[in-house]
């Protein structure tokens, strides 16, 4: 835990907070909110919370799904002026929270989140599994994931859609997600998405930002800065697993090697990697991509184009590979430009491109060594 006197750690659903939480702090006094019978007392009766602290003196309190009883945040903002307990507040939603209850904690609490596995912990990953099963631990690990993903696509419709009233338009909702799933790292596009949903294009971008806040998604931005070449302007959207994004559309059964849909499931693995190293450095860096309105593109570019990264699934990066990053690098200085592949050695190309096999950037990254 960090020097403050309360974290909110957020993280979809399965991501392994509860464990976590429980392998690092076993004596924590626990309030688990996926109790229904805990969420109702707290819920109907807040103060309950401060009394049991009160009485009980613990030196932290964990708080587990915080968004089924929002009140209890004001206990907990009372307890952090008045006592020298700490508390770590665990959800799957931040929606809830972030309408106002978060800002009574008066600046006390810092925010982390816990994304989907990485190569940082699971050093011997196996791609083709992850790139199929996702990285939500029990889907990595089962042999055949495709159940547990059908049912976490059906909860979450029910858990965080129905149970928070979040649309009442489920039907359309759910269509949307299918939508979701074949557009995942594309170009958004609410007019044609509205068109598949049977919905108004403000009402897809009111979709779009139920899933960023109940963590589901994220947008990748445009880089937008003024460039000689016309640059386009819309962001894209990925599914924040790469099992959930594959359930969603097209199927496990589809992620074969040398298809577009490896390709593309290769893509969102580096994004991933390079969203938990920063988001787990504590590092605000922003991350964008490049692409040109005449179609040349690079994947990902952190920062103010310290690195710019494309992502190629082949065993041989060929120099119809490099367009991007050469046509990116006649435009402004970029840091480093690197290519991430399945090749099986690190070579650098006569103008400098770096073509790296995936797990040696992996190493390379979370040792801080890239940028």
């Amino acid at each position: 835990m960090t020097g403050s006197s309360a974290v909110f750690l957020f993280g979809p659903r399965q991501t392994g907070k509860t464990t976590l939480l429980e392998q690092r702090y076993p004596n924590a006094k626990r309030y688990d909110l996926l109790d229904t019978d805990v969420a109702a007392a707290l819920a109907v009766r807040p103060r309950l919370l401060r009394e049991e602290v009160l009485a009980a003196t613990p030196t932290l309190v964990i708080v587990d799904e915080v968004q089924k009883a929002p009140g209890v945040i004001e206990e907990i903002h009372w307890l952090l002026e008045h006592t020298a307990t700490r508390f770590i507040l665990c959800g799957s939603s931040a929606r809830k929270l972030r309408r106002g209850a978060a800002n009574l904690l008066g600046g006390r609490a810092v925010e982390a989140h816990l994304l989907p596995l990485t190569t940082a912990e699971l050093p011997d990953l196996d791609l083709d599994r992850m790139l199929r099963h996702g990285g939500l631990p029990v889907h990595y690990l089962v042999d055949d994931p495709r159940p547990l993903l059908r049912s976490y696509v059906s909860t979450y419709l029910k858990q965080e859609i129905i149970d928070e009233a979040v649309t009442r338009n489920i039907p359309a909702f759910s269509r949307f997600l299918q939508t979701v799933g074949l557009t995942h790292g594309r170009q958004l596009n609410y007019a044609n998405a509205g068109r598949e949903c049977g919905v108004s294009p403000r009402t897809v971008r009111g979709y779009y930002r139920i899933l960023e806040d109940t963590l589901l998604g994220f947008e990748l931005a445009p880089w937008r800065r003024q460039a000689k070449r016309r640059l386009v302007e819309t962001a894209k959207f990925y599914v924040f697993d790469i099992g959930v994004a594959n359930q969603l559309h097209p199927g496990l059964e589809a992620v074969v090697a040398g298809t577009d849909v490896y390709g593309r499931a290769f893509e969102h693995f580096v994004i991933n990697e390079v969203r938990a190293f920063l988001s787990y450095g504590g590092r605000d860096d922003p991350l964008s991509f490049w692409r040109t309105s005449s179609g040349f593109e690079v994947d990902l570019i952190v920062g103010d184009m310290a690195l710019a990264i494309e992502a190629k699934s082949a065993t041989e990066v060929r120099g119809e590979d490099l367009r991007g990053l050469r046509a990116l690098r006649e435009e402004r200085p970029v840091g480093r430009a690197i290519v991430v592949s399945r090749e099986p050695a690190a070579r650098t190309t006569d103008d400098g491109v770096e073509i790296l096999p995936w797990r040696e950037f992996c190493a390379r990254l979370w040792a801080g060594t890239l940028a």
